[in-house]
């Protein structure tokens, strides 16, 4: 096939293929907030561990409690990511197929279509998680706030 006549298939595929890479760049921001929300809590616990020899009793049951909240936000937090970047890679599969249906000329809409709706699933189960996850950090929060008013 000669360039020019190649030409308009190439320009339609990228048509095609543009809506999904903006939702490509999306999920790629939601992966950034999340993966640094992941490295806090890891960050958080190993800040404990570094400290656990120098609490008291008091302290060290504090710790655990703390310990296992952050063991769950991290379960969250890597449930998350991991759904967001399943469905990054379904986008990336789903503008491989847009492709291959626009030079290949095989009708794969279907295929398509279940991609984009596995894809968008994927992605309400990391917000999802990422929701969860924002939630139980702000309230397994345990600070006295008077202590710092007065």
């Amino acid at each position: 096939m000669a360039i020019e006549a190649a030409t308009p298939i190439m320009q339609h595929a990228i048509q095609y293929a543009i809506a999904p890479v903006f939702l490509l760049t999306g999920i790629a921001g939601l992966l950034n907030v999340m993966t640094n929300r992941l490295a806090r809590v890891i960050d958080r616990a190993r800040d404990l561990e570094l400290m656990w020899k120098d609490l008291d009793a008091t302290r060290r049951s504090m710790a655990r409690n703390e310990i296992r909240d952050l063991e769950r936000r991290r379960k969250l937090a890597s449930w998350s990511i991991n759904f967001c970047t399943g469905a990054a890679l379904l986008v990336c599969i789903l503008i491989a197929a847009l492709f291959l249906e626009e030079f290949a000329g095989v009708n794969i809409h279907t295929i398509v279509g279940i991609l984009f709706v596995v894809a968008m699933v994927a992605l309400i189960g990391g917000l999802a998680s990422f929701l969860r996850e924002v939630y139980f950090a702000t309230h397994s929060m345990r600070f006295d706030a008077e202590k710092f008013l007065t």
